[in-house]
């Protein structure tokens, strides 16, 4: 006599359905897309060239024209690009530091139409027609600056980081009158740190070349 199985009976050498079933379809495509992530692969919309998918991922950019140093330069920068980088990465005008990246050691100070500005702060975008003068355009020629030579004289640093900020901003501490006494040139050149602790020789250096102006 044979017995019927009810139709939801499945036996165990009954052989899997070659449906795929939701856990895989996610599983797969997980796969997939990691692959060509990793391999750099980037869909592009349909009607879409590769020229317009690349500028519709590229950052939005202007144009800039200023003066480094004297000389007229015209570059098309990030928008988001700061002075600093602009100067670094774009000019190779590496004596202006990076320390902080957020305006509080003093170490990006440059002169932008003669006023000292931390760069790292400072949008490129927004200096259109501006002069700028980094610690490479105070010398000149083969001569140092006075308070170039005056760092030297005074022994005025150490490990030598936050120098070139310090002179700049030393510079116009000077051009701005501020060196009636050594508290005053403290209080003007608050700005700049050393983490050397070359403050007193820092502050030698100023009053020598403020006294031969």
């Amino acid at each position: 006599m044979s017995i019927e199985l009810p139709d939801s009976a499945v036996s165990e050498s009954a052989e899997p359905s070659s449906a795929p079933t939701r856990r895989t379809f996610i599983a797969t495509t997980t796969v997939v897309g990691g692959v060509a992530l990793a391999g750099g692969l980037v869909a592009v919309p349909p009607g879409l060239g590769a020229d317009e998918a690349e500028a519709a991922e590229a950052p939005p950019g202007s144009r800039v024209s200023l003066t480094v140093n004297g000389v007229r330069r015209t570059i098309t920068v990030d928008n988001r690009t700061s002075l600093l980088d602009l100067l670094r990465e774009h000019l190779d005008l590496t004596g202006s530091k990076k320390g902080c990246n957020a305006g509080a050691c003093g170490a990006c100070t440059v002169l932008v139409d003669g006023r000292r500005v931390n760069s790292c702060l400072t949008l490129a975008v927004r200096l259109e027609g501006a002069e700028v003068t980094t610690i490479e355009g105070l010398e000149k020629g083969e001569r140092l600056h006075p308070l170039q030579q005056a760092f030297i004289d005074q022994d005025a640093f150490q490990c030598g980081f936050c120098t070139p900020g310090q002179i700049v901003s030393g510079t116009a501490c000077i051009q701005e009158g501020h060196t009636g006494s050594s508290e005053e040139i403290r209080e003007w050149m608050s700005g700049n740190l050393c983490r050397c602790g070359c403050y007193v020789k820092i502050v030698r250096a100023v009053e020598q070349t403020a006294r031969g102006k």
